[in-house]
């Protein structure tokens, strides 16, 4: 029986084929500023939201928020029609930023 054997190995993770993708600019502050707040209602999202509109109240004078009930199911059969709608509604609202909640 021969211990020194020689094996081939493949990297488990891949390659990448995607170059990635430009972010969007950040407010400088969200002071002021609309955020509109996306559920894909799976896991505890309307409890963390409360949680951070609070917080975040304290934080940012003027801060507005838009609530997850606003912009459709991101989950199941509908989803394909609420990602389609998301860019003009986020627009209609006036939203500077988001805040996605997605449950596993």
């Amino acid at each position: 029986m021969d211990a020194f054997k020689e094996y081939e190995v493949v990297w488990p993770g891949g390659r990448s084929l995607s170059a990635g993708v430009k972010l969007a600019r950040r407010p400088d502050t969200l002071e002021g500023k609309v955020v509109a707040f996306l559920w894909d209602e799976i896991f505890k999202g309307d409890l963390m939201f409360e949680g951070f509109e609070e917080e975040l109240k304290k934080l940012y004078p003027g801060i507005s928020f838009i609530s997850w009930r606003e912009f459709g199911q991101f989950h199941g059969e509908s989803e394909k029609k609420t990602l389609a709608e998301l860019p003009e509604k986020l627009r209609q609202f006036g939203v500077d930023a988001v805040i996605a909640g997605v449950g596993c």
